[in-house]
């Protein structure tokens, strides 16, 4: 059976690696980024590159975006020469961006408007996964839409999660990345602390991450933060960025997520003294730099 053609707008940290492997897996890719010289490669690997969102959702059957935030998803859907207008019947619209419920539910709106169907299925995992093929989708919206396009996502995943109906699926990633992000936070702080104390610090690292504090995120993020390593693998403005619309999100829902908005205190800090386009472990540099 001949594979959907898909087009994918957004060639940044993860959507570089999810392009990679839709095309290792044989699927036709065209691909739209702002800044072409990123979409150089993949035309080498046998994409073909778009000028444009319209251009590139021209021909798909799936349109999948993977973009920093509601702006830049805004843009390339409804803005000038956007891919919602120039999506043919039948397409089925991909928002893997981590977005807020409220944009969701108003492109859901405009793609039903023009018949057309909106999935929302943010990621989990981040530089490496997505080079992998190893993310887990978090998914959102009609279980036959998903089936679908199912082939797609497992080709750049390990895991598909359906979470319900549509807007479930970025409501889910930005409970995940409170989450995160709250606990990077809180790390940058223990770690910054246990510096400036007389403890020994690879000792003590290696008590917290065999103890109760101790998690897949704890090990990695303690470990660049040691080593001073910043090469992205969650861009820190991004975690920001998260942190403020879940705690908007959860807010809509009658919770206060006071946690969300100490920790998202420290990642603007961060930013503000040129951290934010750093992995977000180098949030705790202004703690340094202030101890």
């Amino acid at each position: 059976m001949d594979k959907m053609p898909v087009a994918i707008l957004g060639l940044g940290t993860m959507g570089s690696g999810m392009v990679k492997n839709l095309l290792i897996a044989g699927f036709p890719c065209t691909v739209y980024n702002r800044t072409r010289s990123k979409a150089e490669p993949f035309a080498r690997a046998g994409a073909r590159i778009a000028s444009t969102p319209a251009e590139a959702a021209s021909e798909a059957q799936v349109i999948l975006s993977m973009l920093a935030d509601d702006n830049a998803s805004r843009a390339v859907w409804v803005g000038k020469d956007g891919a919602l207008a120039a999506a043919p019947g039948g397409t089925i619209l991909v928002e893997s961006s981590t977005v807020s419920p409220d944009w969701i539910s108003e492109l859901g709106g405009l793609a039903t408007a023009r018949g057309l169907e909106l999935i929302d299925a943010p990621v989990t995992g981040s530089r490496i996964q997505a080079e992998e093929g190893q993310l887990t989708f978090l998914a959102g919206g009609s279980k036959k839409a998903i089936d679908r396009i199912s082939p797609i996502l497992t080709a750049m995943s390990k895991e598909i999660v359906h979470m319900g109906s549509a807007g479930c699926g970025v409501k889910m990633k930005l409970l995940n990345n409170f989450l995160c992000g709250v606990q990077v936070a809180s790390l940058a702080e223990g770690l910054a602390w246990l510096e400036v104390s007389d403890v020994d610090s690879e000792k003590a690292l290696e008590v917290l991450k065999r103890g109760a504090p101790g998690s897949p995120l704890l090990g990695a993020i303690s470990a660049r933060m040691a080593a001073r390593d910043y090469k992205v693998n969650f861009r820190l403005n991004l975690m920001a960025k998260d942190l403020a619309y879940a705690a908007a999100a959860a807010e809509t829902n009658g919770v206060d997520l006071t946690t969300a908005t100490i920790a998202l205190r420290l990642f603007e800090r961060a930013a503000a003294n040129g951290h934010s386009q750093e992995d977000m472990s180098a949030v705790i540099e202004v703690l340094r730099h202030e101890s």
